[in-house]
């Protein structure tokens, strides 16, 4: 299986080939954890993975692949289930789901895509092994009463551990890949069933939610070569090695996209940034029939609207989370500008647009010249009006480059339109907290403060708001925050002393309610991973 899923870390051995083998109904993985519990779990390891600096947290990159998930997992057998989707900054070509409907994505695996289709196809794949049980049945095959809190990333922390936990060398992240993929392996050891059911679920989603269903056979051939030959630099972990994609398998998807094909119509629009293609199936009622009667009660009663009308098909923004990807995922801005060059001088007419942005991008985050950026950035934008990832990059360079005037009014203007998009607060509050004044701080605290029920499980949005209420002198708002964030970054003893610490000071009713309330949420998490042995290694003690 090229698309591992992690499962729990438990130190059975391996089962006998006979109890491996579960029926396709009738398992009773679901009463081993609850919805709930699978949720918990699938966010602890989650955290974890941003406590050894694993996840690539970006809000542009963010909305895009939660954006096209969430689509995705609409269209599914199983609409009412969450999934989270994140990325990995590894460069390895995979991707891996895990309870509670977490999914992530390797940035190597973007890189390698040529569109959109193909990274839906891979995220299609994961859907169907969550929505089918495949995960929970592993639990149910390791059989045991106790579960690790930590799922499997338990073991790979304490290897880091053990190594020094030092999150940035290259070592330890290579090993922790290489053990998160050879457990997956040991204690999911998914069946051809499986695989085969995760292949014609997922095309099957894949082609109801508007995109090209020739993506998936299509990928899975791209990666079946970029495993042989290391296509592209990309290098692909071992266990995909051991389990490659068969020629079989690569037909039968094909098979399933022909016969899905002559059912359907693939329609093109032209979107901002480039062009949209999606497959509508005109005898299926929920790819064609509209909406009732809305029950908006400011519009007419007729009015209606074709289902996914304005959410089908690829969202024309690929190209430019492809190039933003590569910069943000690169060792460092050097190694990105040089990757640039190389492109450039491998390309017959020069560097695509989305790719300028990715070198103006690269320029701009290496510090040399911010003012370079803007121009280029600028010139863009000229190209490519309302351009939101143009935009918000020259407001960045701008800011940079000395004109905080202008980057401003830019960002002002952005946020009049787009009053509830989190990218463009985030970015925004960014620049106001680098201008470091007080009313910047005040200014940021403001423009964030509405998307503290939506946003508020994002470190990144808390670490952003932590520091904007710092500069703007409110310092409880601030201690919360950055509690907070510590505990969505796998760091939840820094999170809780923090806490306690905040508690000791003179606090209003509603604010001493609030702390105690994270207190007590928190305290059994830390009191477990105590237990399992799991300390934070910037804390001194017993």
């Amino acid at each position: 299986m090229p698309l591992a899923v992690v499962t729990l870390a438990v130190a059975t051995g391996s089962l006998p080939a006979q109890e491996s083998r579960l029926p396709d109904i009738g398992s009773s993985a679901g009463e081993l954890l609850t919805p709930a519990r699978q949720a918990e779990y699938g966010q602890m390891m989650l955290a974890e993975l941003r406590n050894y600096g694993y996840v690539l947290s970006d809000p542009l990159i963010d909305d895009w692949l939660q954006t096209m998930g969430s689509r995705l997992g609409a269209n599914s057998d199983q609409p009412r289930q969450p999934f989270t989707f994140f990325m990995l900054r590894e460069r390895q070509i995979n991707a891996f789901a895990t309870l509670g409907g977490y999914i992530a994505v390797n940035a190597g695996l973007v890189l390698t895509a040529e569109r959109e289709d193909e990274v839906a196809a891979v995220l299609s794949h994961e859907i169907a092994h969550v929505t089918q049980q495949h995960v929970l049945r592993g639990v149910e095959r390791a059989q045991r009463d106790q579960i690790p809190i930590l799922l499997g990333m338990l073991a790979a922390v304490i290897a880091a551990q053990q190594a020094g936990g030092n999150s940035s060398g290259d070592a330890t992240m290579a090993s922790i890949t290489s053990a998160m993929g050879l457990m997956a392996q040991r204690q999911i050891n998914y069946t051809r069933s499986n695989e085969s059911e995760a292949d014609r679920l997922g095309i099957r989603t894949l082609a109801r939610s508007g995109y090209d269903v020739d993506a998936m056979s299509g990928f899975f051939e791209r990666m079946s070569l970029a495993m042989r030959g290391n296509e592209g630099g990309y290098s692909a972990p071992d266990y995909l090695q051991t389990h490659p994609i068969s020629t079989t398998r690569i037909s039968e998807a094909k098979a399933r996209a022909e016969q899905m094909k002559r059912d359907t119509v693939l329609l093109t629009t032209q979107v901002p940034g480039g062009t949209r293609q999606e497959r509508v199936n005109p005898s299926d009622p929920s790819l064609s029939e509209p909406l009732g009667a809305s029950s908006n009660l400011l519009l007419p009663y007729t009015f209606q609207l074709p289902v996914n009308s304005l959410s089908r098909g690829a969202s024309g923004q690929f190209d430019w989370a492809k190039e933003r990807l590569r910069v943000l995922s690169a060792n460092t801005p050097d190694a990105a500008i040089r990757e640039y060059e190389n492109l450039r001088r491998g390309a017959k007419q020069g560097l695509s647009e989305a790719q300028r942005y990715g070198l103006a991008l690269a320029k701009l985050r290496n510090g040399g010249s911010p003012m370079e950026a803007t121009h280029a950035l600028a010139a863009l934008l000229e190209q490519q009006p309302g351009n939101l990832w143009l935009e918000l990059a020259l407001g960045e360079a701008q800011s940079r480059a000395g004109q905080r005037e202008q980057a401003n009014q830019r960002f002002d203007a952005l946020s009049k339109r787009l009053p509830d998009n989190r990218a463009v607060a985030l970015t925004y509050a960014g620049i106001l907290n680098e201008q470091a004044s007080a009313d910047s701080g005040k200014r940021a605290q403001a423009l964030l403060g509405p998307l503290l029920r939506t946003a508020g499980d994002d470190p990144v949005f808390q670490q952003t708001y932590a520091r904007a209420s710092e500069l703007a002198g409110d310092t409880i708002r601030a201690s919360e925050a950055y509690a907070e964030a510590a505990f969505l970054n796998g760091r939840p003893e820094q999170a809780l002393m923090q806490l306690q610490a905040l508690k000791k000071q003179d606090l209003d009713y509603v604010t001493r309610a609030r702390v105690d309330a994270r207190i007590t949420a928190i305290t059994p998490t830390v009191l477990e991973m105590r237990r399992q042995g799991v300390r934070d290694p910037d804390l001194s003690g017993p």
